[in-house]
Parts: C-alpha cells; sequence; structure tokens
C-alpha cells in the first residue's frame, strides 16, 4: 500500500463528495421547479455519490500506483484533474447560480472526463480494473444528464426575470 498515493486519490474523492455536498442548495428555488416524476429521491443522491466517488477514487490510486512511467503517471494526475474541475463546477452552475442549462453544457463535458477515466487511464496505468471502477460513475453522470436536460425542458428559459416573479 502506497499511502501517500492513498491519501491523494482518498482526499480527491471525499473533498469532491464534500463540496458537492456543500455546494447543493435544496432549497425553494430547487422544490418550485418541474421534475419529472422518475427523479430518484433527494437522499438518494448523497449514498449514490459516496459509492461513485469511492470507486472512481480506488480508480485514481490503481493508476497512480499502477502506472510504469513518470509521464503516465501526470497522465493519471491530468485525468482526475480534469474531472475534479469538470464534477466541482456543476452543482455551483445548477444551484448557485441558478443555471441548469449552464450546468447541461457543462455536464457534457463532465461525462467527456469520466469516459476518459474509462477508457484512457486503463492505457495510462496498464490496468484494465481502473477503467472499469468508474462504470457506474459513467451511467450515473449520463443518467443525470438526462435528468439535466428534462428538467431544463420543463422549466426553461433560465437568466430571466420570470413574470411570477414580480
Amino acid at each position: 500500500m502506497d499511502w501517500t498515493y492513498a491519501l491523494i486519490a482518498a482526499a480527491w474523492a471525499i473533498i469532491l463528495g464534500g463540496a458537492g455536498g456543500a455546494l447543493t442548495d435544496i432549497g425553494q428555488w430547487y422544490r418550485d421547479l418541474n421534475k419529472p416524476r422518475w427523479q430518484p429521491p433527494d437522499w438518494l443522491f448523497g449514498p449514490a455519490w459516496t459509492i461513485i466517488l469511492g470507486l472512481a477514487g480506488w480508480s485514481f490510486y490503481i493508476g497512480l500506483t499502477s502506472a510504469p512511467t513518470p509521464e503516465a503517471r501526470m497522465g493519471v494526475y491530468a485525468l482526475f484533474g480534469a474531472n475534479f474541475v469538470l464534477h466541482f463546477l456543476w452543482s455551483p452552475l445548477f444551484f448557485k447560480l441558478r443555471r441548469p442549462d449552464w450546468a447541461l453544457a457543462e455536464n457534457v463535458l463532465l461525462w467527456a472526463s469520466v469516459t476518459a477515466l474509462m477508457v484512457v487511464l486503463p492505457r495510462l496505468a496498464g490496468d484494465s480494473f481502473a477503467g472499469w471502477l468508474n462504470v457506474p460513475y459513467f451511467i450515473w453522470v449520463t443518467f443525470a444528464f438526462v435528468l439535466n436536460a428534462t428538467i431544463v425542458k420543463l422549466n426553461a428559459p433560465f437568466g430571466v426575470e420570470k413574470a411570477s416573479a414580480r
């Protein structure tokens, strides 16, 4: 066990999970949005993200410890660094700025970064298991994209004052 890499990977997952929770404001604005009937209950998102980010953190650890060269290891850091930024941005866009439309556009980039974790990470690390650990992340982000798109469709436009708010 390489404790330095374990701490880096764990910190990545814990910070993302904590920031996501802290930046998610289930306030009146969110409650007033029209949402599809098939949206999971709010309480499910925390446990789902905990499991998903735990698995992704594990894949980060595998990537760091299995990378055969310093250049490959830097590639692993780049993949997870990009994913960190893109994952982090979604909640402030959706909840703080109240722009589900911008969050939807950003979700495309997040989806691409998770795809890279599944496809590029195994090549860098020489370990396909590292990529497979990100499949639940990919599935959840794909589902979140469809949910986000549906919320945008049901509530657009955003960024303009609605007559009922006056």
